[in-house]
């Protein structure tokens, strides 16, 4: 009782406390909210009961993983086409039906643009004003004018220089044997797409195999930091359910002051030497540059700011979900030698006549194709994705029974891929690794709108392409020179970590890299 008293006295401890009790009152006025404002509409609602409640405290409190969180939502009601629920202290519709799913995300965009935004762009532009964050107009500008960064054609031309990243990379792993022994591939894809990303999108070269301190992987590794913990999940929860607290606190954004300033001053000196020197290189850099400079039209001016913060969600992207895809790529090849094998063959039979791995060459690697489509639907790069309504909308019937509902503007549409990635409807025997389900023989029999690794829509991830090429480029690399193999440390079947936001298995990536016999 008197450490009780004495932490209430304290200003942490004040705030500590004011902060719980405004939360309890939220989740109380939101409970009670949700649970009328569903039943007035006939529509299944996931009842506020103490497990819901304990459900989300487990997550909070890392007791269950983001994935059996998902599973747990989507078969709460596995009859529903959709159900009301609420995330963060927002009005919520869960949806699980495909062709609702293609509604929200395809026919009926317009109704639904727009993500959830957590991040003040005052605070924090280099998250606020990304493209990923904006919204509107300013969205529809900013990809119209970074769509031409991601065509087939650029593909091509960014090919040699992701080439050449992946030859650096693996040649260091030739040259250095005992780091093969036994790997931890997340430490070091990450290396590899750091590289990837610092020349196509900021034209800057760096090795940070051989530099393991650089500051562009340094970076990357801090922010990425910022959103593991629970001290970050209690910011997340915070900045989502109480924004004016959170400004007031301090917690409006995710980037340090120091890292901000990295990546304005990289992109600032970038464009000031081209400007000086007329270099034109085909890049990220160079077509925010002249959509800069473009004249007469009513578009607001981009800025600094806008380009440093298009540079720097391509940069996080790459630096933490590409290298994660490559992780669970290169673990499901290591646990299943028989698909390696194939696959081995394939990328040695596509080769060009130098050895080389080409644009060309990749684009005839159809099993290469189905194995990077098999990882992506047995681990998504993320579990959920969302839309917010941004004008009123009707939805089908949720069941039968019932009528049509309006969703409302401001209410947010969930959409849990993982479950949808395992609901053995769509995808049989859904745990095992099983590339034939996207052979040619067997893809359309996949459900339009069931497989959802990237979204779709307008607002599908705009860098799709790129990271399927870097990846590719990298596996092919490797099973070019080594044999990828189990060790003592590697997790299989994999048990995902439940401290960590994204899929990670416990203890981490660990594999064996056997040189091969040339």
């Amino acid at each position: 009782m008197e450490l009780f008293s004495s932490l209430l006295s304290s200003p942490f401890g004040l705030l500590l406390a004011t902060l719980v009790i405004l939360g309890v009152l939220k989740f109380v006025a939101v409970v009670r909210h949700v649970y009328f404002y569903w039943k007035e509409k006939g529509v299944p609602y996931q009842p506020n009961s103490l497990w819901s409640f304990i459900t989300s405290w487990k997550i909070l409190l890392r007791r269950m993983t983001f994935a059996d969180y998902s599973i747990y939502l989507y078969n709460y009601f596995p009859d529903a086409k959709y159900y009301g629920t609420f995330d963060m202290g927002t009005l919520a519709v869960l949806l699980r039906d495909p062709e609702v799913i293609k509604d929200v995300l395809v026919k009926e965009f317009e109704h639904f643009h727009d993500h959830r935004a957590f991040v003040d762009d005052t605070v924090d532009p280099l998250f606020g004003k990304n493209i990923f964050s904006l919204r509107g107009d300013r969205w529809k500008e900013m990809r119209n004018t970074l769509s031409p960064s991601f065509t087939a054609s650029k593909m091509k031309v960014m090919c040699e220089l992701v080439s050449k990243c992946a030859d650096d990379f693996v040649n260091y792993l030739v040259d250095h044997p005992e780091l093969c022994v036994e790997v931890e591939t997340k430490d070091i894809f990450r290396r590899y797409t750091t590289d990837v990303i610092a020349t196509s999108a900021f034209g800057i070269s760096v090795n940070s195999m051989k530099d393991q301190t650089n500051e562009f992987y340094m970076r990357g590794i801090e922010t990425s930091q910022a959103f593991n913990g629970v001290l970050a999940m209690f910011k997340f929860m915070i900045m989502a359910a109480f924004p004016r607290i959170a400004r007031w606190l301090g917690l409006s954004g995710f980037v340090s002051p120091s890292t901000s300033e990295f990546f304005k001053r990289i992109v600032g000196e970038t464009i000031k030497t081209r400007e000086e020197q007329g270099i034109v290189r085909p890049d990220m850099i160079h077509l925010l540059m002249q959509a800069r400079d473009k004249t007469g039209d009513n578009s607001p001016k981009m800025t600094l700011e806008d380009i440093v913060s298009q540079a720097f969600i391509f940069f996080i992207a790459g630096f933490e979900t590409s290298s994660v895809l490559m992780c669970f790529v290169a673990h499901e090849l290591a646990v299943n030698q028989d698909i390696q094998d194939r696959l081995r063959e394939e990328v040695l039979q596509h080769l060009d006549e130098g050895n080389d791995v080409s644009y060309e060459s990749l684009s005839k690697m159809t099993y290469m194709d189905m194995v990077i489509s098999e990882a992506l639907r047995k681990y998504p790069p993320v579990l959920f994705t969302d839309r917010l309504c941004t004008q009123n909308s009707e939805l089908p019937p949720p069941q039968s029974g019932c009528k049509s509902v309006i969703i409302k503007s401001d209410m947010m549409m969930m959409i849990p891929v993982y479950a949808l990635h395992h609901d053995p409807k769509y995808y049989p025997n859904p745990d095992k690794f099983d590339p034939e389900r996207f052979s040619e023989e067997n893809k359309d029999n996949v459900v339009p709108y069931t497989y959802l690794p990237f979204g779709e829509g307008p607002r599908k991830c705009i860098g799709n392409r790129f990271a399927l090429m870097e990846t590719k480029i990298l596996i092919a690399r490797l099973l070019q020179k080594f044999i990828l193999k189990k060790t003592k440390k590697t997790v299989d079947p994999v048990v995902f970590d439940k401290k960590d936001f994204n899929l990670k298995p416990v203890g981490g990536f660990w594999i064996g890299l056997e040189k091969r016999e040339s």
